[in-house]
């Protein structure tokens, strides 16, 4: 629309779909409901005719002041009913049936007593004086009504609001609920990344009209001067629609575009207020996601570079431990091998070997970590024995036993289960690894099976110096280590790939403080229909 076009106000039909009323959205000069603008002095008429009847009738109970005073009873009842015109034409008529019935000389206009003339003024003063202040009173309760309906409306959609979390679905409840609630269509335009506005939501408009309606010079002059313009406002006031700034004190996120001109609000002020409240509403929220975005991204940002950190600092200890170990026996085996022993070439190999194998592991549970965190990780499921996943497992961990040892104890028959006994295994080591860290020279390490009602438990107890209760879920955290255990080497990433395997297969895994002495760590794992399948095992080793 070019700015020398004069606005002609179109009719159209907007349905509610929540309910089946319709609404003109534009106003029109018409003449709806001028055949009814004269009930209000008809009814008026009647209640002047029935009090005069009931005077006339037992008129010898009033006194004329009675009587008088009795005819101001219509003129309130107008002025709070229908305004001051019905209210003023209540008290003259009052005042001529006043004079034609109860004033001698009766059933004539003229007044026998100039003092009645007085009366009359005084009558009218006080009728006129009455009917503004009803009618100031009935202003004032409609505004109170009006206040008090805007404020719930707007209460109600700051709460459908804020139960949306992405920026789409708040954009897109907030023009739904300016529809349902005031019947006002709505758009909402937002810069993109290179700064141009595009529609994000839009509500109430009917097919492609929003190409129509919408004034992309319009948009663009609000969003850059942050101040309301179009229809009913004095820039721009010849478009259709009103252009509201989504403005905070920091910036300007967008435009609201509304079809505010509906005769929904007689006063244009209180329109306005609205649409400015709405534009808050919708400026706050489109903050507020942006804001969680940001804060997001920076908790991300910030739990990254920590496990980060303490990656590197695990790893570079970890790894320096066994690196110098290694280093150490290869170069006495280089240097010093024709003048060692068979069996001091065969520690230092086995050291070798230990340290290998520790950096195996860790190197295991780095990729174990990355698979979990990366949601990589894939199941490869088959029936399994369980006393062959254990006898794997201790094989893996025996060489740093030392001098403690692992009793297990297994069932008569164990189901067989379908997992993936690689991962399981990685558990079960982890586990009798952390079991024999903890644990003292010349202890035994208790590893227990049982089943019950189609769940395989596997538990493993050592003798060590325990677990806090408070700390029984922290352990299985990335990175997390108790406060009693700093000073002996982990990187407090075993356990957290255990709950993750464990989890993966749809099982679960907690630890406690042994009723004794030392922790339990138990694993449960859901048996799958095997058909009967069966282990026979020889009994407790």
């Amino acid at each position: 629309m070019s700015p020398t076009t004069s606005f002609k106000p179109k009719w159209r039909v907007l349905k509610s779909p929540k309910n089946n009323w319709s609404l003109p959205e534009m106003v029109s000069d018409t003449t709806s409901g001028t055949d009814k603008r004269w009930l209000p002095y008809l009814y008026v008429t009647l209640m002047v005719i029935i009090l005069t009847t009931i005077f006339w009738l037992i008129g010898y109970a009033f006194t004329p002041v009675n009587i008088a005073l009795l005819y101001l009873l219509p003129v309130f009842i107008a002025a709070v009913r229908w305004g001051f015109g019905p209210s003023f034409y209540a008290a003259v008529i009052g005042v001529i049936a006043f004079d034609f019935f109860f004033i001698p000389p009766i059933f004539r206009f003229t007044v026998g007593d100039v003092r009645y003339l007085i009366t009359f003024a005084v009558y009218l003063a006080v009728a006129a004086f009455t009917a503004s202040l009803a009618l100031q009173l009935r202003q004032r309760v409609e505004e109170a009504r009006a206040r008090e309906a805007v404020t719930s409306a707007l209460f109600a959609l700051s709460t459908q609001v804020a139960a949306a979390r992405d920026l789409d679905g708040v954009l897109q409840e907030i023009v739904r609920q300016t529809f349902v609630t005031f019947h006002w269509s709505a758009a909402i335009v937002l810069p993109d990344k290179s700064g141009e506005l595009q529609l994000r939501a839009k509500y109430g408009f009917e097919a492609n009209e929003q190409d129509e309606l919408l004034e992309p010079n319009v948009m663009r002059w609000v969003y850059d001067h942050g101040q309301i313009a179009g229809f009913g406002t004095s820039r721009h006031s010849d478009t259709q629609l009103m252009y509201v700034p989504l403005k905070t004190e920091s910036k300007t996120h967008g435009v609201m575009c509304i079809g505010t001109t509906q005769q929904l609000m007689k006063s244009p002020s209180n329109r306005e207020r609205v649409v400015q409240a709405l534009a808050g509403l919708a400026a706050v929220s489109i903050a507020r996601i942006h804001l969680e975005e940001e804060a997001k991204r920076a908790h991300l940002s910030a739990e990254s570079e920590r496990l980060r950190t303490a990656l590197l600092d695990s790893i570079s200890h970890e790894l320096r431990t066994p690196l110098a170990t290694i280093i150490g026996a290869a170069t006495g085996l280089i240097e010093s091998a024709e003048i060692l022993s068979e069996r001091d070439q065969r520690e230092l190999l086995q050291t070798v070997r230990e340290g290998a194998m520790r950096m195996n592991r860790l190197v295991t549970n780095l990729l174990g970590m990355v698979r979990l965190e990366s949601g990589m990780l894939q199941l490869n499921k088959k029936w399994c024995d369980v006393s062959d996943i254990i006898g794997v497992s201790i094989c893996q961990v025996q060489d740093s036993l030392q001098n403690r040892s692992i009793q297990v104890n297994l069932p008569s028959t164990i189901p067989a289960i379908a997992v993936d006994d690689v991962l399981i295994e990685q558990v079960l080591v982890n586990l009798l690894s952390n079991a024999i860290k903890y644990s003292p020279d010349e202890s035994t390490i208790q590893l227990t099976v049982a089943e019950d009602n189609g769940i395989l438990s596997i538990e493993v107890q050592d003798q060590g110096i325990g677990i806090d209760p408070r700390e029984a879920e922290k352990i299985f955290y990335k990175f997390y280590r108790s406060t009693a255990t700093k000073n002996i080497p982990g990187t407090g990433l075993g356990l957290a790939i255990c709950k993750g395997i464990i989890h993966a297969h749809g099982g679960d895994i907690v630890a406690k403080r042994a009723p004794e002495k030392g922790t339990i760590v138990t694993m449960h794992l859901p048996i799958e229909d095997a058909e009967g399948y069966l282990i026979v095992t020889k009994g407790d080793s």
